[in-house]
């Protein structure tokens, strides 16, 4: 049984700017901040870590109350945010879902750095919910390996620990992080050039197959032979 877990934001799928215009929306609906975000980074980060480094930067205190206020808050405004903003799935990913869900012996699973419900929201507003039931997601965990032993842990439970072989184990991602993140669970990890991060940076990385993007879905299922 092969075990895949999806990154959503880079890899599936780009919002057009939805998830950071939530989130400035969201600083002002939570706390009346309405300073711009641009030097907190994003990219295959967790938004719990995101979270913490807006609070801290914009001196509120790092309380349980303040974390599940900005989340709230997020929650409200991002489906507004995806039905404004133009994004797009990226090519072949359609196509590469359907065919994998398809398959007896591969289940697919989600290793995001979104809020849970976000990831959900994100997906079902591109029409990409139905090939996922588990994953790990980036609501308690500021590190991103932490979430890939979430995903891992979530995969267990949904098929016996004993089916999990790391040979079949795979992380598909568009940053190091991704790439990071396979190797803290022993997962093969498999890069794609769509996100925010370079071809170049993604290689220096060695992740073990690195694509420009999933264009090409005949040269993707070859990996699952």
């Amino acid at each position: 049984m092969h075990i895949v877990l999806f990154d959503i934001d880079g890899t599936l799928l780009h919002t057009g700017g939805a998830g950071q215009g939530a989130i400035e929306r969201a600083l002002d609906v939570a706390f009346g901040v309405s300073a711009p975000t641009d030097g907190i980074p994003t990219a295959g980060r967790t938004d719990r870590g995101i979270a913490r480094d807006l609070l801290r930067y914009h001196g509120i205190d790092e309380t349980e109350a303040a974390y599940t206020q900005l989340l709230e808050a997020y929650l409200q405004v991002l489906p507004s945010e995806l039905t404004a903003r133009p994004g797009k799935v990226y090519p072949g990913v359609r196509d590469l879902l359907r065919r994998l869900s398809a398959r007896a012996d591969v289940r697919l699973g989600l290793l995001t750095g979104n809020y849970e419900q976000a990831a959900w929201l994100k997906l079902r507003h591109y029409d990409l919910l139905a090939p996922f039931a588990f994953g790990g997601f980036g609501d308690r965990h500021p590190h991103r390996d932490d979430v890939a032993r979430e995903a891992l842990a979530a995969a267990s439970r949904h098929h016996a620990p004993d089916m999990i072989d790391p040979n079949r184990l795979w992380v598909l991602g568009d940053t190091p992080a991704d790439v990071r993140c396979a190797r803290a669970i022993n997962a093969r990890a498999v890069a794609v050039a769509t996100g925010a991060s370079p071809r170049e940076e993604l290689a220096a990385t060695n992740p073990d197959h690195l694509f420009a993007d999933f264009g090409d879905v005949d040269a993707v299922l070859a990996l699952w032979n």
